[in-house]
């Protein structure tokens, strides 16, 4: 006997209307309820009103309309009352006012759900717009927008949002790209600095070793090859500060430039001393929301790099103050001449200025780059001016914080005695 082969049947799925299709229903829902209302209370007040009347023609007459009078001593008497016949009219009455109210009901709950499809067409229009306007859009071109009505509605509010959540996403995109191209022009650059003191140490060893090297030999390349490894950590130490300060600060704690400042110059004291560079201070608060230790480090790579390119008996002035709702720290120094296009470039990762040489100054070319991501990270600027007599002009600006704080532990307008 064979067995026939039953498969089991997929499951029904219920009926899934579209939104116009529920507007639609609901509107003519709304109607035909609201008609049935009306109807049901016209037919009771009808029937009541029919009853009223059918009550006063039962009603016994008086004894003025029974008595005769007496010219109609000798008349007709009067019909009989058909109370059967009242009762029937009343029924036929209200038969046919349910008849009609029915048929009436019918059509105004046909023109009902027709004129609710086409109003809840309307009504959804914005929203198929968006709708498109999403499908159309891809990761590649996020120009287009939602068109906004006229009306200050709930759609044009919706409308409002997504235009704002695209503007957001591309702007994402947008930094996104940007920060990927220049971590690859960075690792690129790193790439190369790191390579050129391996291939110092690995030229020094091989040169060394080529035959049989007395002790001074051996000494110069145990010396050469420190100087290159102190290179590296050098330019792995600034790697590291620059990957550090590219990030935004985790918690935003109350700091201050000029305290910042202070920190700055008082280590960078003994090298403006034994550089023969004159200090001059004007320390005003400048209160900011921040990374303390970021700042710091900001301060001491800016007044680190006006003293590392400045000349004997030069000069590097350090002002702090705030104006406009913004905290300021500027930097100037004197030294070798700056072409004004080449003065915003010094701010990249490892470049140096022209006449700055390979590595005669111990840098690693990474110190004004640093001060560029603080500033970035803390949702500031920074302007860097060639000065005419030599020199650069550094400003950071940055989002001054609302509460004032103590002036810097350094004290305002300070000058240091020229070293020497």
């Amino acid at each position: 006997m064979r067995r026939r082969l039953t498969l089991p049947r997929p499951p029904l799925r219920p009926l899934r209307l579209t939104a116009r299709s529920r507007l639609a229903l609901l509107y003519t829902a709304l109607v035909l309820a609201a008609g049935v209302v009306m109807t049901a209370l016209t037919y009771l007040l009808m029937r009541r009103d029919l009853k009223t009347r059918w009550l006063l023609d039962r009603r016994p007459p008086s004894a003025a309309e029974e008595a005769p009078g007496p010219a109609d001593a000798t008349g007709p008497p009067a019909p009989p009352a058909l109370p059967d016949l009242a009762e029937a009219a009343r029924g036929d009455t209200l038969s046919a006012l349910l008849t009609q109210a029915a048929i009436a009901l019918t059509v105004v709950t046909v023109l009902a759900a027709l004129l609710g499809w086409l109003v809840a067409g309307r009504v959804l229009r914005p929203i198929r717009a968006i709708s498109a306007t999403a499908q159309r859009l891809s990761a590649e071109d996020l120009s287009e927008r939602v068109p906004v009505t006229a009306p200050a509605d709930e759609l044009s509010g919706l409308a409002d949002t997504v235009n704002g959540m695209l503007d957001r996403i591309q702007h994402g995109i947008a930094e996104r790209d940007q920060a990927l191209e220049s971590q690859r022009l960075f690792t690129a650059n790193a790439a190369h600095e790191l390579r050129t003191p391996l291939t110092t140490m690995r030229t020094a060893i091989d040169v060394t070793l080529d035959g049989k090297p007395s002790t001074e030999e051996l000494r110069t390349m145990a010396g050469d090859i420190r100087a290159a490894v102190e290179q590296s950590r050098r330019t792995l130490d600034g790697l590291l500060a620059l990957a550090r300060s590219q990030a935004a600060p985790g918690g935003r704690l109350p700091a201050d430039l000029a305290g910042a400042a202070a920190v700055a110059l008082d280590a960078a004291a003994p090298e403006a001393a034994a550089r023969n560079v004159e200090l001059f201070t004007d320390l005003s608060p400048a209160p900011v929301a921040g990374e303390p230790v970021l700042l710091e480090r900001m301060a001491g790579n800016l007044v680190d790099n006006a003293l590392r390119y400045n000349r004997s008996g030069g000069r590097v002035a350090v002002t702090t103050g705030g104006v406009d709702g913004l905290a300021f720290l500027r930097v100037a120094n004197t030294g070798r001449h700056v072409s004004p296009d080449a003065a915003a470039g010094l701010l990249e990762p490892f470049v140096r200025g022209e006449h700055d040489g390979a590595r005669g100054d111990g840098g690693a070319g990474l110190g004004l780059s640093i001060v560029r991501a603080v500033v970035t990270a803390h949702r500031g600027e920074i302007t860097t001016v060639a000065r005419p007599e030599g020199g650069l002009d550094i400003t950071v600006r940055i989002p001054a914080r609302g509460t004032p704080v103590p002036r810097a532990p350094a004290g305002a307008k300070r000058r240091a005695a020229r070293a020497g």
